[in-house]
Parts: structure tokens; C-alpha cells; sequence
């Protein structure tokens, strides 16, 4: 996929591309500042661009939603030809029992027999998180295991 990066004087970088499905480019702007903003365009009227700046925290959050499925989609690749594996993506609750606490807490493993295999936060990707990595509200939960057994994580994760 091609990347048009526009350098703007004094403002900051323009990177953008152009939605397949869409008449529509979508990108960012990177502030100079550090600000980043969120921009959607019309294909080929550049005055029709909406911009939406966004926080720190929500430029990492919207970059944690959109990793999630694409890192979800290659484990499930993966594992496509071992019979009754599944790999999904479970949003922490905000109310979560676990948010705050170790995972290591939640003896998933014992419990399921599913395993967590990462966890998506504000952008970044801690893989194959320790029994210390600690939960926090909003972070995307990657697990490993039999249908039941993520439906087990699920129900753990959100009710304890």
C-alpha cells in the first residue's frame, strides 16, 4: 500500500492513503508539537478533509483497535490447521475483577485451558505476557484455546 507523506511547513507530516472501499483517503497529520490528528479526505477535493486531533491516549487506543484484529487474524492463520484451536481478541471490561491486578491472578491457564498469548495497550503489544504483567482497564487480551475455553477466558475476564 502506498503512503503519501506531505511535508507541512511549520505544522508537522501529512501521511495518507486511499481506502479501497471508499472514495476516501484516511490518514494522519503529526504535529510538530507531538499532537496528532486524524484526518478523512474526499479522493481528489482536498477541501472536504475533516481532521480530528487527537489526545496521546486516544491516538494509542485507536492504534490498539486497529492492531488487535490484524494480529488476531495471523495467529488465527496460524493455527488454521490444528483442529479446535481458535485465537481471540477479549476486551477488558472496565469493571473487570482483574483490571489493576496480575495476571498470574486469574490462573487462566488452570481455569480454561486457554492461554493468553498478548495483550494490546495504547498502542503498544506485550507478547506472551508473564504471570506479573498486570491488567488495566481497556486493554485487548489475546488468547489461545478451544472455543469453550475462550468463552471460560471471556467470563473470567469479565466476571471473575
Amino acid at each position: 500500500m502506498n503512503v503519501d507523506v506531505t511535508t507541512l511547513p511549520g505544522i508537522g507530516v501529512r501521511k495518507e492513503f486511499s481506502l479501497s472501499k471508499v472514495d476516501r483517503r484516511m490518514g494522519v497529520v503529526d504535529h510538530r508539537d507531538g499532537g496528532t490528528d486524524l484526518i478523512f479526505t474526499r479522493i481528489g477535493d482536498p477541501d472536504t478533509t475533516v481532521q480530528i486531533p487527537l489526545s496521546e491516549v486516544e491516538a494509542r487506543t485507536l492504534a490498539s483497535l486497529l492492531g488487535a484484529p490484524q494480529l488476531v487474524a495471523q495467529l488465527r492463520e496460524q493455527h488454521r490447521e490444528l483442529d479446535g484451536v481458535s485465537t481471540r481478541s477479549l476486551s477488558m471490561p472496565p469493571n473487570s475483577p482483574y483490571s489493576g491486578r496480575r495476571l498470574g491472578d486469574t490462573e487462566m491457564r488452570t481455569r480454561t485451558r486457554a492461554s493468553i498469548v498478548a495483550v494490546l495497550r495504547s498502542g503498544d503489544v506485550f507478547a506472551s505476557p508473564g504471570p506479573d504483567f498486570v491488567f488495566a482497564d481497556g486493554d485487548i487480551v489475546v488468547v489461545v484455546g478451544t472455543n469453550a475455553g475462550l468463552d471460560a477466558a471471556a467470563s473470567i475476564l469479565s466476571d471473575g
